[in-house]
């Protein structure tokens, strides 16, 4: 299985790049943690918001692997601790598909790609930076597949 972190935003700071790899690189082969950049729409003084998340949510849902198990990050979804986490990264294993984690631009995420998704996780109801909420999606994946795999980091 590999899990995709579909995520709208490029050209992030050397730290945000930093964080993500080191949780990514320790996911074992079989559940690999892989980074799909979505570049973002312009925004400008007079941008249309409607049409840039629009664009936005038309480029991840051509990065979605066909017949894969969609997960949106969304304020509105269900927010799960991280012992629920790694029931859900359970289920998803035995599943035997690939995953997606879709995380959307500022404005959020575009209507199609909600209804795209098969589950809504909500971090946090909290608004969380987006180059933050990277390192903390591979962080939860990779503590989510510690418990699975009964590895002392989560303790």
């Amino acid at each position: 299985m590999q899990i995709n972190l579909i995520s709208v935003g490029n050209k992030m700071p050397g730290w945000v790049k930093q964080g993500y790899d080191e949780y990514a690189k320790r996911m074992p082969r079989e559940c690999e943690l892989v980074l799909r950049e979505i570049a973002p729409g312009k925004r400008g003084k007079n941008f249309d918001v409607a049409r840039t998340v629009q664009g936005e949510g038309e480029r991840m849902m051509a990065a979605v692997p066909k017949d894969a198990h969609v997960v949106v990050l969304d304020v509105l979804g269900k927010t799960w601790s991280t012992p629920e986490l790694s029931q859900a990264m359970r289920r998803w294993l035995e599943n035997g598909r690939h995953v997606v984690l879709l995380v959307g631009g500022p404005e959020g995420l575009a209507d199609p790609v909600r209804h795209l998704a098969n589950e809504s996780w909500s971090l946090s109801r909290m608004t969380l930076p987006h180059p933050l909420v990277r390192i903390v999606v591979a962080e939860q994946i990779y503590r989510a597949w510690s418990i699975l795999k009964n590895h002392p980091y989560h303790r």
